[in-house]
């Protein structure tokens, strides 16, 4: 996706406008502040919608939107961290936020919290995943979990009708096959995940590993490494799941996925996408879980689906919490938002919203709802290194992909490269 602005695009307030009041900030010239966040194009649509909104309510404040995809985003963050001008506001991920408090890059919110910044009545489970040290460095603004999103319509044609919460790999792989088969090869099973770490952290997780250990160090190992790509291989030799060529494309858009262009039945995601997914898509979707291991231990887990955060370069704090405290609190602000990002944190928001829920955040609330006691606890935050760690995973499950290494030896290869990239970045 392309980086995208909307200084131009927000525009000037009308002069009639200008006479309102501040409701957090008392009288002042005109204050701008940046919203950098990876999107989509739904993403994009509701928060330029949100920005808009929140100018009108506080004709004092300008907000610049920054949007790019999520495979660019943390190449220009660590740019601007780097340069000392990150934007006021960033969106935050759970992988990366020991690293970046570790960095001094991102403020506490806790001298704001039931001042300006009124959170005292959200749920304290979603919120203690944005704590560091026992501070809040970071603010929950939806929980989520992984998922299969899967084609119905092509599902039902298929005649596969699997128990999506309860279904093991085996099913999983016999539904590709089926999939394939019944359509004449023109639909494959699934994308293939070889190069997925965060698949991959599901099935080392059923082997009863986390990929990092308490200590930050890389807890899987090569065999676990290597299972999880021989298998994807070997849907590939069946010609049951989506081609090299598509694959080997990194961290591509959810509109060039195969679940929304209609060459594949299922893909991986995180259930906060769902909506974004269906936008895109142009059969009706469904949620699975992950795979399970027979006899394996939970491999998905809750976490916060992303975060705010107060970044260090923040030119006026105040107008920052004044914006984060809209984006959870104001209902008109919050129903424009939906589920998009996941399911809020705050009680309130989520007993407005449900009235109104269209059917593809219905699908992902009910989601949410039946695996809770199908889930293993929430990791640790990875440790520093852990976005070149995801890299390098990337760089060597291709050469797998293209059949330039067996999968053996390139697990081997990776393991003793994540390790160094741990101990290198400590």
């Amino acid at each position: 996706m392309t980086d995208i602005t909307r200084r131009g695009l927000l525009g000037t307030i009308g002069a009639g406008l200008a006479a309102g009041t501040l409701s957090a900030l008392p009288a002042r010239a005109a204050t701008r502040i940046r919203h950098y966040w990876w999107g989509n194009p739904e993403r994009d649509k509701r928060t330029f919608a949100v920005i808009d909104l929140f100018q009108k309510k506080h004709p004092g404040i300008e907000v610049s939107g920054e949007t790019i995809g999520w495979g660019d985003y943390w190449t220009k963050m660590a740019t601007q961290t780097a340069g000392r001008n990150m934007a006021d506001l960033v969106q935050m991920d759970y992988r990366f936020l020991f690293e970046y408090v570790r960095r001094g890059a991102i403020l506490p919110l806790d001298p704001y919290i039931d001042k300006t910044l009124m959170i005292g009545s959200f749920d304290q489970g979603p919120l203690a995943g944005g704590k560091v040290d026992g501070k809040l460095y970071a603010l929950n603004i939806g929980s989520n979990s992984q998922v299969m999103v899967y084609n119905t319509r092509v599902f039902k044609e298929a005649g596969v009708d699997a128990d999506m919460i309860n279904w093991t790999w085996d099913d999983f792989a016999k539904a590709c096959q089926t999939i394939t088969a019944k359509s004449g090869g023109k639909v494959k099973g699934s994308d293939d995940l070889s190069l997925m770490i965060e698949t991959f952290e599901s099935w080392a997780r059923q082997n009863g590993r986390e990929f990092y250990d308490k200590d930050g160090k890389v807890a899987a190992t090569a065999e676990d490494v290597a299972s999880y790509w021989q298998f994807w291989a070997d849907l590939r030799k069946a010609d049951v799941v989506r081609g090299k060529d598509k694959t080997v494309i990194l961290d591509a858009p959810i509109a060039e996925s195969g679940i929304a262009v209609g060459d594949t039945a299922m893909s991986h995601f995180w259930s906060n996408q769902l909506v974004g997914i269906q936008a895109v898509s142009k059969d009706q979707i469904g949620a699975a879980m992950v795979p399970h291991k027979k006899g394996g231990a939970p491999g998905q887990f809750i976490k916060p689906s992303m975060f705010m955060s107060l970044s260090r370069d923040a030119k006026d704090p105040a107008a920052a919490i004044t914006y984060m405290n809209d984006w959870v609190n104001d209902p008109e602000i919050t129903q424009i938002l939906g589920l998009e990002r996941g399911i809020p944190a705050s009680p309130k928001v989520r007993e407005a919203l449900a009235p109104k829920l269209t059917p593809v955040e219905k699908l992902s609330v009910d989601y949410f709802n039946a695996i809770q006691s199908k889930v293993g606890p929430l990791p640790l935050p990875a440790p520093k290194g852990a976005g070149e760690v995801r890299d390098a995973f990337m760089r060597t499950g291709t050469e797998v992909v293209l059949a330039r290494m067996d999968a053996k030896a390139a697990a081997k290869s990776f393991i003793e490269d994540a390790q160094a990239i741990i101990e290198r970045a400590q």
